[in-house]
């Protein structure tokens, strides 16, 4: 398996129904979160698929990345990011 970089954030746009459904995403818990910005540490990896909304999610000394309604997302496991949600998001996510 491949290993991320610290900074590297892996979006899937329009990821297929299929492939979350082999995910068991939809069983995976529901993070919501309003329109904000704030840092945030990932202390393991996640992997999430947004159900609504918008964000854009910059890596510290990194590019941004844009993400919303559809997208399957991973974020490594010790990345240092800030949130600029938007639009409200929920997102379906899986740590670890």
């Amino acid at each position: 398996m491949k290993k991320m970089s610290h900074d590297q954030i892996l979006c899937e746009k329009h990821a297929s129904p299929m492939k979350i459904e082999v995910l068991g995403a939809y069983d995976w818990p529901i993070w919501k979160k309003e329109i904000s910005t704030f840092p945030w540490t990932y202390a393991e990896q996640e992997t999430c698929y947004f159900i609504r909304g918008k964000a854009i999610v910059t890596p510290d000394g990194g590019e941004p990345v844009e993400m919303g309604r559809g997208d399957l997302v991973t974020f490594p496991k010790g990345m240092s990011c800030t949130w600029e949600i938007l639009k409200d998001v929920e997102k379906h996510y899986q740590l670890g």
